[in-house]
């Protein structure tokens, strides 16, 4: 086995394991990367459920206190053996630019900006809205009178809709030194999540931040994106309710993602310029915010998913589905692009290899995806 110790030599269960593995050839032993790790459940233990030591839960809260000091607090988190980290804002904390991209549909903007302007606690922050050739009179009279106000602030983008280079316009005229886009078909519910975007987007080494975003019936639109999910990306736990954990709680924890949707994502500006902002050549629609994270990525830069920002969606209710035959042409150009672009590094590091690639909720692959250990070559 190699020297090292299992914590079991002696067992019936330790005899098993070197049963099994002396059907691997002696050869390949060391290039297995998993350890079979095993113990009978005891009256008291752990493994009857996180309840019996309940003083773990404490030891660990303790744990990341003392590590992360001042800079954060912890409580417990929605699942046993899970923690919330709420990371500190800064005393001066920076100017936010709420970027929301539109084209007529008042009714849709009118819910957008109406349920962030009041309800929002973070301060500052200032709403750049992108009118796309907006021609409802409705519309315009909407916008005029919040930009008389003072409640927002209107550009103007002529030419037809290319999602990336409207929000590269709109980077250009931003103050903010952290950058939001948003959806003008989203609608926020909670007067934190902004705070709680924010925190995570300051952090060292973080890239884009994403929240969770809900159908409005409840089910889940946006966890986090599986690139190699359906054969290029696709969004985890896609259609489950709102309150559900998901496989080992991770509908419902903070954790890295390889990209989130442009939907409501929140970046420093000085990482969206040092990549490049949102390909407005090859990606004017579809993919632009994966190609955008992926390059984040490449930068060094992680990720992040929090569901404890959480916005309702209505998805596609301003540009609609790609239904016609120019639509689906674009949306094939812009998916061979990607393929291409990133070819070889659209596995997903965070997607564990033996969940299938054609469900949205982390289903078991089957045959399996990963690769037998023994058969891997040296």
């Amino acid at each position: 086995m190699g020297g090292f110790r299992t914590g079991f030599e002696g067992s019936q269960d330790y005899d098993l394991l070197l049963r099994c593995t002396a059907r691997v050839p002696a050869d390949r032993v060391r290039h297995i990367p998993h350890v079979l790790y095993h113990w009978r459940t005891a009256r008291g233990s752990a493994a009857t459920g996180a309840h019996a030591k309940p003083y773990a839960q404490a030891a660990g809260e303790k744990a990341l206190r003392d590590r992360l000091g001042s800079s954060a607090t912890v409580s417990a988190g929605p699942c046993p053996g899970t923690y919330r980290v709420r990371h500190t804002l800064p005393a001066d904390p920076p100017l936010v630019t709420i970027i929301i991209a539109t084209r007529d549909r008042v009714d849709l903007l009118e819910r957008c900006i109406g349920t962030l302007l009041e309800p929002t606690r973070y301060a500052p922050f200032e709403v750049l809205v992108v009118d796309n050739e907006s021609s409802d009179p409705s519309t315009l009279a909407y916008l005029a009178r919040q930009e008389g106000e003072g409640r927002i602030r209107v550009v103007r983008w002529n030419g037809a809709f290319n999602f990336s280079a409207i929000n590269n316009f709109a980077v250009s005229q931003a103050r903010g030194s952290v950058l939001a886009l948003l959806n003008n078909d989203t609608a926020v519910p909670t007067p934190d999540w902004l705070e709680e975007l924010v925190s995570h987007a300051l952090r060292d080494g973080v890239g884009a931040v994403g929240a969770k975003l809900l159908y409005p019936d409840g089910k889940v639109q946006h966890a986090g994106i599986v690139t190699g999910l359906y054969g290029l990306a696709g969004h985890v736990f896609r259609g489950l309710d709102g309150s559900a954990r998901g496989p080992h709680c991770r509908a419902q924890l903070v954790r890295t993602v390889t990209a989130i949707t442009a939907a409501c994502l929140v970046v420093r500006r000085d990482l969206w310029e040092r990549v490049g902002g949102l390909d407005a050549d090859n990606l004017p629609v579809a993919f632009n915010d994966v190609d955008f994270c992926l390059r984040l990525r490449e930068a060094g830069l992680r990720n992040i998913f929090t569901p404890y920002a959480h916005l309702l969606h209505h998805e596609y209710a301003t540009r609609g589905a790609d239904d016609t035959a120019e639509k689906r042409h674009r949306f094939e150009r812009e998916t061979a692009y990607m393929l291409r672009r990133w070819q070889g590094k659209l596995d997903d590091p965070y997607y564990n290899p033996n969940l299938s690639l054609r469900s949205d909720t982390a289903q078991l692959a089957w045959p399996p995806r990963a690769p037998r250990p023994w058969r891997i070559k040296a």
